[in-house]
């Protein structure tokens, strides 16, 4: 067996094993390449945020993306970019100044080759016996179509992994292995990894490339406090699965002159029950009632719109108010919205009391503020009739500070009930400029030979994310990563 510190040699070098990273190992692989698999985690905990996900893809069939896809992407793909670099974006790519290649904006061509590839990356993982179908999810209400696959992300993992282990002289895992510097050449190509295993052992494993596919940051507690501000004490990642995910893929590429892309400040943010330990334990019935914080008052508009649609920004909201707390509150006529319970994931019951006095003892908030939130709320509501569910249904608070655009109804009629909701970090959006073959662009708008960059790492949504579409990321760049290095690879064979 090689020394701790003998390097070892292979053709690609990946980090990360969730479906990015077994994207990029497992399609390199199969077009002739000997691949490294690091993996923080021991094997049975494997996959990062994949193997806790249901990995619902934006798609309204096997061929094709949801009709909003593109223009989803596409709205949420910067701030407020000088036009005038901006208009460049209209060329070519290899006619693109440098600035622009640099510039932290989700550039069109990327968005449209994602659009273009997901169909084939899908039908490619359906080739390892994975299914997907249009499955249940814990939407009520929904704006867009998805498709998963029957067993969730842990299907994905199981079938990638399950295949690599089957080709152990072409895919070696290193499982409770960090990497933690990338390893330059003299031409400044990138040429391995520096890593630490299990008991602090140092270990350097040289190749032709890097794929970074080690997710984002939202299991490291200093760079949430840098990037998204002192409540991120108050968050937590969503599943096991981010816990593993600490950043230093994307520190590695950002200290390597890698470009940032994507909205630092910010994350994929969803509604969870603090109380609970289970995986993605999200509460999304809270547009059928009024969220208040601990000093009981109303902060948000409940339900601009549809839930799924809304919840992220709603989500952040939440994480701003005191101690990263707030309470869905609803009374009795909850029972009136068919299958409500689908949205509710938390297994731990609600607090319930047949008073709002009650109520607000049992949550911990001055009765007398709740009392005077839910009065004024009930007075502001219109004529229940026209209630709809399923629709957002124009039922729309009159006179309210913060208006409650859907679904306003008198909260009068016991039981009461609460649930208390922080933000989970599903995944942080802050990452790492590519382009379309996934190689990562630096700061002067040229890409670093041999760096990749797949799933998480890639900075793609800024403020909103566009739901069901972050999967879809991860299996495309990991493709493209491994399809661009195999390629060039080959043919320099």
């Amino acid at each position: 067996m090689a020394g701790a510190n003998e390097p070892r040699e292979f053709d690609l070098i990946v980090v990360g094993c969730g479906i990015s990273g077994l994207s990029a190992a497992v399609t390199a692989q199969q077009n002739g390449a000997k691949v490294a698999v690091l993996e923080r985690a021991v094997k049975e905990e494997r996959g990062g945020n994949t193997r806790y996900t249901e990995s619902y893809w934006r798609m309204r069939s096997r061929d094709a993306v949801s009709e909003d896809f593109e223009d989803q992407l596409a709205n949420n793909s910067g701030g407020y970019p000088d036009p005038e670099l901006i208009q460049d974006a209209m060329r070519p790519y290899d006619e693109w100044p440098p600035l622009l290649k640099s510039l932290a904006f989700t550039d069109p061509e990327l968005i449209a080759t994602i659009a273009r590839e997901a169909p084939v990356a899908l039908q490619w993982l359906e080739s390892f016996e994975v299914t997907f179908d249009f499955l249940p999810n814990y939407f009520i209400n929904e704006s867009t179509t998805r498709m998963a696959p029957v067993g969730g992300g842990l299907a994905l993992v199981e079938a990638l992994a399950g295949y690599a282990e089957t080709v152990p002289d072409d895919i070696t895992f290193f499982y409770e292995t960090t990497a933690k510097a990338l390893i330059h050449g003299a031409d400044g190509a990138v040429t391995g990894i520096d890593a630490v295993g299990k008991g602090n052992r140092r270990l350097a494993i040289h190749g032709a490339a890097v794929v970074l596919a080690s997710g984002g940051f939202e299991g490291n507690p200093e760079m949430q406090s840098h990037y998204l501000g002192p409540q991120a004490l108050y968050i937590r990642p969503v599943a096991r699965g981010g816990h593993y995910n600490r950043g230093e893929g994307i520190r590695m590429a950002l200290d390597a002159g890698g470009a940032p892309a994507g909205d630092y400040g910010s994350f994929h943010a969803q509604p969870i029950d603090p109380r609970s330990g289970e995986q993605e334990p999200v509460v999304l019935t809270y547009t059928y009632g009024i969220l208040v914080n601990k000093l009981g008052r109303r902060f948000v508009d409940e339900a601009p719109t549809t839930v799924d649609a809304s919840y992220e920004s709603r989500t952040r909201v939440i994480m701003q108010q005191p101690e990263g707390l707030a309470y869905a509150i609803h009374d009795g006529r909850l029972d009136d919205v068919p299958n409500w319970q689908k949205s509710v994931r938390t297994r731990v019951p609600p607090l319930m009391a047949d008073t709002v006095p009650e109520l607000a003892a049992q949550i911990g908030v001055d009765a007398d503020e709740l009392t005077a939130t839910i009065d004024t709320y009930n007075a502001a509501c219109p004529d229940p009739a026209g209630f709809d569910p399923i629709h957002a249904d124009g039922l729309a608070t009159s006179g309210l500070e913060p208006i409650k655009s859907n679904w306003a109804r008198v909260l009068d009629q016991p039981p009461f009930r609460a649930w208390p909701i922080i933000a989970a970090n599903c995944f942080t959006f802050g990452g790492i400029k590519v382009n379309t073959d996934a190689q990562v662009v630096n700061m002067d708008g040229e890409v670093i030979p041999g760096l990749y960059a797949a799933g998480e790492v890639v900075g793609l949504y800024y403020r909103n994310y566009p739901g069901s579409t972050s999967v879809m990321r991860g299996a495309v760049t990991g493709r493209l990563a491994a399809l661009d290095f195999t390629r060039r690879h080959n043919r320099a064979a």
